[in-house]
């Protein structure tokens, strides 16, 4: 029983043996090929680039698979809870949705949700690039990338009327907004002008 363990021993650290030689033999050919053949290294370079533009277009698969679900559940979710127009209810839409929002936040995995209803407390706040700057800095940075996401997707009336250069400051102070670098006086996320 002793010379069956001695000798696999023996044949487990020769292959074990073999197997290093082996990687280091490859490891100085293919330092050599690398250093010495030109259409070795040509060939590298094919394949490093091939691999870029591979992620590359995975990780714009990605954004647009990421954007069409972002629009699909906006869509839903609108469908299902529209945003009330009525001036007499803007103060109570907007305190309700980002109370809901905040505590949607908190909880890992409702970062949509959660998106979704400060994108509706957006819609009926007076100054959304004030309001993107406080979201800005105060709501975590996959939630207010999904609020940006539904922006862009489906701008509320207010945001879109401020885009298109009615409201006063036009699209600079929203793309200050966005950037964060809003230098406007704030107001706290709970006051609301009528």
């Amino acid at each position: 029983m002793s010379q069956n363990s001695g000798a696999m021993q023996r044949i487990i650290a020769l292959s074990g043996v073999t197997a290093v030689v082996a990687l280091a033999g490859y490891a100085v050919y293919f330092d050599h090929q690398r250093r010495n053949n030109p259409n070795f290294r040509k060939s590298l370079k094919r394949k490093l680039k091939k691999h870029a533009e591979q992620e590359k277009l995975e990780k714009e698969r990605a954004k647009q698979l990421k954007l069409a679900q972002v629009g699909e559940y906006l869509s839903a979710e609108l469908a299902k809870d529209p945003v009330s127009t009525d001036p007499s209810q803007r103060e109570s839409v907007f305190t309700s949705n980002v109370e809901l929002g905040e505590k949607l936040a908190s909880v890992p995995g409702n970062e949509l949700e959660s998106a979704s209803k400060f994108y509706k407390a957006l819609s009926v706040y007076p100054n959304p690039a004030d309001l993107l700057g406080i979201y800005q800095r105060s709501v975590p940075e996959a939630v207010y990338e999904y609020i940006v996401l539904m922006i862009a997707i489906m701008p509320p009336v207010n945001v879109s009327t401020f885009l298109s250069g009615s409201a006063q400051g036009g699209a600079a102070a929203m793309a200050q907004a966005v950037a964060g670098q809003s230098g406007s006086a704030e107001k706290g996320v709970g006051e609301i002008d009528e």
